[in-house]
């Protein structure tokens, strides 16, 4: 019996390093296809909340189809006139920075501090403060070249959505248990995506709002950066904060710079913190642990974006192990349980009982 389950155990390691390899190999499709599935389970409560409204399928399926690739245009748009500014005047900003950071020196050594100035400006690369940035920023406007594949591909899944219900029936009509699961998991999928969606562009449009306010250079770009950001949990909000901080410390003063700073810890935390948890439920939350090892494992499968799809992709498979009985297991360890959060699902069980 022990060599028999040995023996499963091997075959599903084997086959599960044979897909991760296939993945790896043809990462540029398959992350079209995650996103594309990822953007119709979103546009798909939409699409039922218009045919609620009477308003033709065809119909329904245009005013789709019209808002992603709007979205899709938008973002191009925005992201690469931005870039090419930016990357016109990277050396204005690489020289301003660097004549701050000489004056904060001169000012450390006014005051006592002894420095060794000339090793400290050797050590300091200052092409790459904005780089990394600029690859960031570049690697996600080459995707949204392609993302014409990603309308195509959502305009076919919403097509399928009605008679892909008809056939899931037919699949599980002798077991409504795991057509129960399955609906469940589908549930719990969309309610992720439009919770994330709306807390990702609400971050983004206050960030934009906020640096408009405070006149730091490219508000809209570094708002466009935090809502994408908002997908990367934990370092995202520190990720897309450090290029504004930057040119805010560059071009203002350092008040308002701790004032941008201490607003972007506000907004992120009043957000991923507080209210995303209470509109997406304690249920769906996520270990730190796995959290840390998707980006790492989803990011070196399938590059930059794959940061960007990591938690998305590792929710859904939490969530189609928590709809089944059988791997509920899985879900539980892949949870982010802390004390106070197992006391209430504990208390919300015991109520559901009563």
């Amino acid at each position: 019996m022990d060599s028999i389950n040995l023996k499963n155990y091997f075959f599903y390691f084997a086959s599960f390093v044979v897909i991760i390899a296939g993945v790896k190999m043809a990462s540029q499709v398959v992350v079209i296809l995650f996103l594309a599935i990822f953007i119709s389970s979103i546009f798909s409560t939409l699409l039922k909340v218009l045919q609620k409204k009477h308003i033709p399928r065809l119909f329904s399926y245009f005013i789709i189809l019209l808002i992603v690739s709007g979205i899709g245009v938008m973002l191009a748009y925005v992201i690469n006139i931005s870039l090419n500014d930016f990357l016109t005047n990277l050396p204005t900003y690489e020289e301003k920075l660097k004549n701050t950071i000489l004056n904060l020196l001169h000012f450390a050594q006014d005051s006592g501090i002894q420095i060794d100035k000339a090793k400290i400006m050797g050590a300091l690369n200052f092409n790459s403060f904005f780089g990394f940035t600029t690859n960031i920023i570049g690697s996600i406007g080459t995707f949204l070249s392609k993302f014409l594949l990603v309308v195509i591909g959502v305009a076919f899944i919403l097509a399928e959505s009605k008679s892909f219900q008809t056939k899931l029936r037919v699949i599980f009509r002798n077991n409504a248990k795991k057509l129960e699961h399955f609906n469940l998991f589908s549930f719990n999928i969309q309610k992720y995506f439009v919770v994330k969606s709306f807390t990702s562009f609400l971050t983004g449009f206050i960030i934009t709002l906020v640096l408009t306010l405070f006149g730091v250079d490219y508000p809209v770009l570094w708002g466009v950066i935090a809502m994408l950001f908002n997908f990367v949990p934990v370092v995202g909000s520190i990720i897309a904060s450090i290029p504004a901080v930057l040119l805010t410390f560059m071009n203002l003063d350092i008040n308002t710079t701790i004032w941008v700073i201490v607003l972007y810890v506000i907004i992120n935390i009043s957000i991923s913190n507080i209210l995303e948890p209470k509109l997406m439920g304690k249920e769906l939350g996520l270990s730190p642990l796995v959290i840390f090892f998707s980006l790492i494992f989803w990011g070196y499968i399938l590059g930059i974006v794959g940061m960007f799809l990591a938690v998305p992709i590792t929710m859904t498979l939490k969530i189609a192990f928590d709809s089944n009985t059988s791997t509920h297991w899985l879900g539980i360890l892949m949870s982010d349980l802390s004390r106070k959060k197992l006391k209430a699902r504990k208390e919300q069980k015991t109520s559901d009982l009563i």
